[in-house]
């Protein structure tokens, strides 16, 4: 009798811790990036009362199995699930989710934690920090834009309120249209506006003039009074039948004679990447198609790209890698030990963390804007919410039971 009360105990013992993990599961069913518990049951020793035995070596009898009788249960471990779960979209631009394998890499206090969960912010020094103030690890660009991921990780600081330098013009693309039923002598002008190295702009007016058929030659000037630009190689010949440039065009403007002061070299293309100028009937819509040269600009706003890129946009139109975050990946990702927060820590057993870019050696790719949410499953936790209960019940039953009998063990003497 007394053997079955303890073994009911434990029974009572390891439902108790059942429900416990159940318990928070269900509590956790909202945390972004939490990351649900199962509970493993193994049986503890048991007593055995009568060994096996081997027949008889003349055949006369057979061989026994053994007889024992359990000692309970006992808690074998409490496993955690990281499957992926749902990813919801927030709209916020500092919130992240790892589609796919990997963790954030997150230092405070000079002790690094990984999470699944990806709503960060900026704090005052405009450093990338989790919703518990740790800092986000990764590794920041140079001031070009490049960056170097294969030294070691740091936290992320956005540059807020920096500048992007200027860039000055050198290539300029046109596109678009003369009319091919142009007369002799007609002019059409555009205007391209070109920068310095300091950002500083002028605009260029173009003037394709009709000199022959199929023939435009051009002129520029800048500037008001306006002053002529040397132009070369400033004859344009159409095909007749296809429309096209005959032969590809690039005026240079020459600064040679100093026309433009503080202005570097330019040169101006008709039939570039983005476009190429064409001569069709009654259509006059010449234009430029881009340009390389740019302002200054003043940092606006950050986009993640999928691979973890951090990239600044200015307000020049210039666009930049700022830094890139690592993420952590583990031999055995079952082996991190849950320290709160909806953090993780390694351990001996989950092997060391392996950082580098997302995407790489089987980590998942960052979607931005979203989070990923609890992977608990609601309908599987309610359903081991009553095995539990109904566990832990039973166990009672056998202890009522067990006392019942010993106390009418005692009466006996009655």
């Amino acid at each position: 009798m007394i053997r079955s009360m303890f073994s009911a105990i434990s029974g009572l013992r390891a439902h108790r811790t059942m429900l416990d993990v159940v318990g928070n599961n269900i509590s956790n069913t909202s945390t972004a990036g939490f990351k649900s518990s199962a509970t493993v049951f193994e049986d503890v020793l048991s007593e055995t009362l009568q060994g096996a035995g081997a027949g008889a070596e003349d055949g006369t009898t057979g061989g026994t199995n053994p007889s024992q009788i359990g000692l309970g249960v006992s808690v074998a471990r409490i496993s955690t699930n990281f499957s992926q779960g749902a990813l919801q979209n927030t709209g916020r631009e500092l919130d992240f989710a790892i589609r796919g394998d990997g963790f954030f890499a997150v230092e405070s206090a000079g002790a690094r934690t990984y999470a699944r969960a990806g709503s960060m912010s900026l704090d005052a020094d405009g450093r990338l920090v989790s919703a518990t103030g740790g800092l986000i690890q990764g590794w920041s660009a140079d001031g070009t834009g490049q960056i170097n991921t294969n030294v070691g990780v740091a936290g992320i600081t956005v540059p807020v309120g920096t500048t992007a330098a200027p860039n000055a013009t050198t290539d300029v693309a046109l596109s678009g249209n003369l009319p091919a039923d142009a007369e002799i002598g007609d002019t059409f002008v555009t205007g391209v506006e070109i920068y310095n190295s300091l950002g500083d702009t002028e605009m260029v007016a173009l003037t394709f003039e009709n000199t022959a058929a199929n023939e435009w030659t051009v002129t520029g000037t800048y500037g008001d009074p306006a002053t002529a630009v040397t132009l070369t190689d400033n004859v344009v010949t159409f095909d007749a039948t296809t429309g096209a440039v005959a032969t590809p065009v690039d005026f240079a403007i020459d600064l040679a004679a100093g026309e433009i002061p503080d202005f570097e070299a330019v040169t101006i293309s008709l039939d570039g990447d983005s476009g190429a100028v064409t001569q069709f009937g009654g259509l006059s819509t010449l234009s430029v198609a881009s340009q390389d040269g740019f302002g200054a600009g003043i940092l606006q706003s950050i986009s993640m790209s999928q691979e973890g890129v951090l990239v600044g946009s200015f307000s020049n139109g210039f666009s930049r890698p700022l830094a890139q975050l690592a993420i952590a990946n583990f031999t055995n990702p079952e082996g991190l030990e849950k320290s709160g927060g909806s953090m993780f820590s390694a351990t001996i057993n989950s092997g060391d963390p392996q950082l580098a870019a997302a995407g790489n050696g089987g980590r998942g790719l960052i979607s931005s804007g979203t989070l990923e949410m609890s992977n608990v499953d609601l309908a599987q936790e309610f359903v081991t919410l009553i095995t539990a209960q109904r566990g832990f019940q039973a166990n009672s039953r056998v202890v009522t039971s067990s006392d019942e009998v010993l106390s009418d063990i005692v009466n006996l003497k009655r």
